[in-house]
Formats: C-alpha cells, structure tokens, sequence
C-alpha cells in the first residue's frame, strides 16, 4: 500500500518547520514582511495563514488579483473573506487593463498567441507582485505545491515566480491534509482545484488524472525512486499512465532550474559553484 498522506502525528512538525523556513528567511535578507498573490484556491490560502503564523498579521501582505469575466465571483469572496478572518493587509486589483494594453501592442505578432496570451496572465500577476514587494521591501512567497513543480504545471516567470516555495515540498494531497489541520475554510478546501486562466479550467481534466492518481505515481518515481514499470506493477496502474507523468517530470526540468550557463571557466556558476545562504 503506498500513502503520500501524512501520519497525523506528523502535521504539526511540517507546519512548524515551514513556518520556522518562512521567518528565517524574511529575517535573513532583512525584509518587512512578505507578499502572496492570493486566488482563492486552497494552495494560496494555506500559504497565507503559514505567512501569517510565521511573521504576523501585520507584516503579511495578500494580493487578489481577478480577471474580470473569467474569475469566479467565489474565488474572490473566498479570498476576500480569509484576509479578513485573519486580519492581514490585502489590496483587489483587476489585471484586465494591463492584459488589454499587450494584447493591443501584440496584435500583429505571429504564431500561437492564444497561448502566450493564456501565459501572460500569470506573468502580470507576478510583477504586480514583485512591484509591491520592491516598494515595501517584502518577499514574495511562492504557492506553487510538489505535484505542480514535478509536472512544470506552472508559468515560467508567472506564477512559478517567487523568492521561496514554502509548500514545494509537499504533494497537492498533502496540501489538502495539511490546510485541513491548520483551519482552512472547508469551502476553500474541498473546492475543485483550478488555475483560473479561463472558464470552466479545472486541474484535474487538463493533467488527465486525478490528484490522488497523480501523487501516488509521483511519490513513487521521486521518493521512492522506483522505475516506471515497478511504479506500474505496484500501483497497478498500466505502464503508459506512468510513463506519461515520468515524461513530464522530464520535459519540464527546465522549469525547476534557473537557465543553463554555458560553461568557459574552471568554477561555472551553475554547476561549480554555489554560496549557501545557510553560511551568513
């Protein structure tokens, strides 16, 4: 039997150690406080409340960032109300206008333009992001989960732009779990996971599997370092299902890794050499 659930006995240790990573890196670089881009889903919120434990109403900041005709009226009431319940500072602000200004100025380019239109969305909310937390001096924490950073489900320098992925560590079943146990809404918990970038988007029917499905395939290739035809026999799942999330692991590599330095000297800076933080 595989379980990428935790124990229960563990949940207050992960969220202690997460929220500890949070304060220690908002100290470290001198920050005064922390921005979330906060959609409503259950990721954000959980993220928020980990922002909030870890250095305080006050110092944490939630931007709700809706596209007027496309996010739900639900997403928004959800997050608005979660800002409130826990007292931190929030703003509303709609991304249609600057969408509107680059689909004006890229009209004429060639090519797949539904697609980079779709990509862009996430991009404006990422530099809505890092303009607050430049002219506030705070860190913009990531929301992105394990399952999505495996799957590159994610906008290369969109929502995949952050200073820290405190969740990143953990699988969208364990997100679930662990939101349950800090007092998440139940609404926002139980909702059908979405990336909101158009009507009708849900996670699960554009992956082709289901969140458990995914997560237990996911758990075994990458925890387990398990092949894909022991992941297959174990799960008892046909070997193409496993062979389809193993290829996106691999095809999306790029995405978990800053861009590729190509290599001259003898200490190359994305290979050679690295200067942990750790050391200050």
């Amino acid at each position: 039997m595989v379980e990428v659930k935790f124990k229960e006995e563990e949940l207050e240790l992960v969220k202690k150690a997460i929220v500890n990573s949070i304060r220690e890196r908002v100290k470290k670089f001198n920050f005064k406080g922390a921005v979330i881009n906060l959609s409503g889903g259950v990721d954000s919120s959980l993220v928020l409340k980990l922002v909030s434990l870890a250095i305080g109403n006050k110092k944490t900041y939630a931007l709700i960032l809706p596209e007027e005709g496309i996010t739900t009226k639900e997403d928004i009431e959800d997050a608005l109300k979660l800002c409130k319940e826990l007292k931190v500072n929030y703003e509303i602000i709609p991304i249609n206008k600057p969408l509107s200004a680059f689909k004006e100025t890229l009209r004429d380019i060639k090519g797949d333009i539904d697609w980079g239109l779709t990509n862009l969305k996430p991009r404006v909310r990422m530099i809505y992001a890092y303009f607050y937390a430049n002219a506030k001096k705070l860190l913009v924490v990531g929301t992105s989960n394990k399952t999505e950073l495996l799957l590159g489900y994610g906008t290369k320098y969109g929502d995949l732009g952050a200073d820290i992925y405190p969740i990143g560590d953990l699988y969208k079943t364990q997100v679930w779990q662990l939101a349950e146990y800090i007092s998440i809404p139940t609404d926002i918990v139980r909702k059908t996971p979405s990336a909101g970038l158009w009507k009708g988007q849900t996670d699960e029917e554009e992956l082709g599997f289901t969140y458990y499905q995914i997560d237990r395939v996911l758990y075994c290739l990458v925890d387990l370092e398990l092949s894909v035809r022991e992941t297959s026999e174990l799960l008892n799942i046909s070997e193409n299902a496993v062979m389809d999330l193993y290829e996106r692991i691999v095809k999306n590599e790029h995405k978990r890794r800053p861009p590729t330095i190509t290599k001259i000297s003898r200490m190359c800076l994305d290979k050679d050499w690295r200067y942990p933080v750790e050391r200050f």
